[in-house]
C-alpha cells in the first residue's frame, strides 16, 4: 500500500502449513478451542463480517503455529494468547468505556491488528526508517491473510492501509527518547516507545501527501489507538502488569540463548524486572490516543507506586552481589509483585 512492504517478505512454512481460514479453524478447534471461541465471540460482539472473523482466526492460528503453543518455536509473550488479550480483554474494556464509540470497521481493524501485528518475530532483515523488520514482515503477511479471506486491495483499501500503518506504528523502541530540539524540531519524538506516537512526523517526510489520503489519516489515528491497546498492560491490574513483564523476561532470555537456571541470566533478569520496568513504565510508555488514556490512564496512575516499590524491593533482595540465576530473580519478583 503506501509504505511498500507488501512484496518484501515471502510466505514461510507456517503460511504453507496454515494456508486458509478453514485450516485455521481446524487447528484452533484442536489445539486452543477457548481461544477460538473467545475470538469468535468478540468478532460477533463488534458486528464483524464473516471474512473479518476468518482473517482474525487465520492470523491467530498462524501466530500460534509460528511462535505459540502449536509449534516448535515457543515465545512466552508473542503467542496466540497475546492476540487474545488484546482482542478479548483490552478491546472489550475499551468498548465498555462509556465515552468510547467505534464504528464496526474501526473495531474490526483493531481486532485484525490484535491477531496480525506480531505474526513475525524472527526477521533478520529490516526496512529503511524506524519501522522494524518484524513489523514490516507482519504487515506483509497480514495483506496476504486479508486477500485469502476475501478482502480486495482496491475495494477494501481502507482496511489494508489501516492495518499497514497500525502494524508499523506498533514498532517499539526501547531506547530513551532524545532531548527535545531547542530549535523546535519534533522528529526526536519518534524515538523512544511506540512509533505510533510520532508516526505522523515520519510520514510527513517519507509520504508527504499522506494527509490528503482519507484512508491514511484514518490509519494513523487507529494506529495510535492500536499502540495503546498493545501497551495497555501499564493500565491493567498490577498483577496483569507483572505477568506480562514475566512473560517478556522469559522470552527475552530465550531469544538471547540464556537458560534461566544459569548464573549468566541473573543480572539481565534483574535489570529487566527491576529498573527496566521503571524505565518502561515512566519513561518509554506514553499514551498515543485520547481514548487509550481515558480508559487505561487511571489504573496506570494507581500502578506507578507499585512499580517503583517492587523494583526497589527486588534490587534490595539481591544487593550487594549478583543474583544466582534468572529463575531466582523471577521467583523473587513473583513473591514481591505478581504471579506467574
Amino acid at each position: 500500500m503506501i509504505l511498500g512492504y507488501a512484496r518484501l517478505y515471502e510466505p514461510d512454512e507456517t503460511e504453507r502449513a496454515v494456508p486458509d481460514a478453514a485450516s485455521a479453524r481446524r487447528l484452533l478447534d484442536e489445539r486452543a478451542p477457548d481461544v477460538r471461541e473467545r475470538m469468535s465471540a468478540m468478532a460477533r460482539r463488534i458486528g464483524a463480517d464473516a471474512r473479518t472473523e476468518d482473517a482474525i482466526l487465520l492470523g491467530t492460528a498462524r501466530l500460534g503455529h509460528r511462535h505459540g503453543s502449536f509449534g516448535t518455536d515457543f515465545h512466552d509473550y508473542h503467542n496466540e494468547k497475546h492476540a487474545l488479550e488484546l482482542a478479548d480483554r483490552r478491546l472489550a474494556r475499551l468498548l465498555d468505556g462509556e465515552l468510547t464509540q467505534l464504528a464496526v470497521e474501526d473495531a474490526s481493524a483493531l481486532m485484525l491488528f490484535a491477531a496480525c501485528h506480531d505474526l513475525r518475530q524472527r526477521e533478520t532483515r529490516d526496512v529503511p526508517g524506524p519501522v522494524g523488520g518484524n513489523e514490516a514482515a507482519s504487515a506483509s503477511e497480514c495483506f496476504r491473510i486479508l486477500e485469502s479471506c476475501g478482502f480486495d486491495p482496491v475495494a477494501d483499501r481502507n482496511q489494508f492501509v489501516a492495518l499497514e500503518l497500525m502494524i508499523a506504528g506498533s514498532t517499539f523502541d526501547a531506547r530513551p527518547a532524545p532531548p527535545a530540539d531547542p530549535h523546535g524540531a519534533e522528529l526526536a519524538s519518534i524515538a523512544g516507545g511506540a512509533l505510533a506516537r510520532g508516526l505522523f512526523l515520519w510520514l510527513d517526510v517519507e509520504v508527504p501527501d499522506w494527509r490528503l489520503d482519507e484512508d491514511a489519516r484514518r490509519g494513523e489515528r487507529l494506529g495510535r489507538l492500536a499502540a495503546d491497546l498493545d501497551t495497555a498492560n501499564v493500565g491493567e491490574d498490577f498483577s496483569l502488569l507483572c505477568e506480562s513483564a514475566l512473560r517478556l523476561c522469559r522470552e527475552r532470555e530465550m531469544r538471547m540463548g540464556r537458560k534461566l537456571s544459569s548464573p549468566e541470566s541473573g543480572p539481565p533478569c534483574l535489570g529487566f524486572l527491576g529498573m527496566g520496568q521503571v524505565h518502561y513504565f515512566f519513561e518509554l510508555h506514553r499514551f498515543c490516543s485520547r481514548e487509550g488514556e481515558r480508559v487505561f490512564g487511571p489504573q496506570k496512575a494507581r500502578n506507578g507506586a507499585h512499580v517503583r516499590a517492587t523494583s526497589k524491593a527486588l534490587g534490595e533482595r539481591f544487593s550487594p552481589g549478583p543474583p544466582p540465576s534468572g529463575q531466582a530473580v523471577i521467583d523473587a519478583f513473583i513473591e514481591l509483585g505478581g504471579k506467574a
